[in-house]
């Protein structure tokens, strides 16, 4: 199999290099060897990455990445929104076959890659614990498609099936329809309440 490894998008969470196996390390060169183990180990220790920065590709015939049958967005701890499903991402690039299943997306507002979180919240002091305060309306069973659209200088607009996972682990809202904060200035985190007009965030 090929392993790729996009920059753009990795926030370095450690889940590949800390995998079992020694499939990456990060002091070799190269510091992936898919040729250590299996290609059904090296592909779940790919779909590990929360952001989409690693996809694969399959050459002995075995399936390729599915998305998973939910479609979720955990609010992480003075973090990005991680998000996992069939996604549709407005302004993906179509080299970026990653962010079709997996994705962290900017909550800070500081990203110089929005809508991808580029780990610009660390060096911001952005904080917010990912508490979810709101319940939704309800979502079916299937995931289905999950169309995410960043609105000029605002929110983050989801559409499809949709269950939102507070830091703590807990699914705290179901519906199919939300608008996140993208600036990092909403009182009512996650959820957007219009503060971006206030502190003047810019983005397209």
């Amino acid at each position: 199999m090929d392993v790729q490894w996009d920059g753009r998008l990795c926030v370095h969470a450690g889940e590949c290099v800390r995998a079992e196996g020694g499939v990456f390390l990060a002091d070799r060169e190269p510091w992936c060897d898919p040729n250590l183990t299996h290609a059904s180990d090296v592909s779940r220790i790919v779909e590990r990455c929360p952001t989409g920065a690693l996809s694969y590709e399959r050459k002995d015939g075995g399936p390729g990445e599915h998305p998973p049958s939910q479609n979720f967005v955990v609010v992480s701890n003075n973090g990005p929104y991680y998000v996992r499903g069939k996604l549709a991402i407005e302004g993906a690039s179509a080299d970026m076959p990653g962010v079709k299943v997996r994705a962290a997306l900017c909550r800070c507002g500081q990203s110089k890659n929005k809508p991808f979180c580029d780990g610009s919240h660390d060096e911001a002091g952005f904080r917010d614990p990912g508490a979810i305060g709101r319940t939704g309306d309800g979502a079916p069973d299937d995931g289905g498609p999950l169309e995410i659209k960043p609105e000029p200088s605002g929110p983050l607009r989801f559409d499809g099936n949709l269950s939102l996972v507070a830091a703590s682990g807990r699914v705290a809202w179901m519906g199919t329809k939300a608008a996140l904060c993208r600036c990092g200035q909403s009182k009512n985190k996650p959820f957007c309440d219009n503060s971006h007009k206030a502190a003047g965030f810019q983005a397209e």
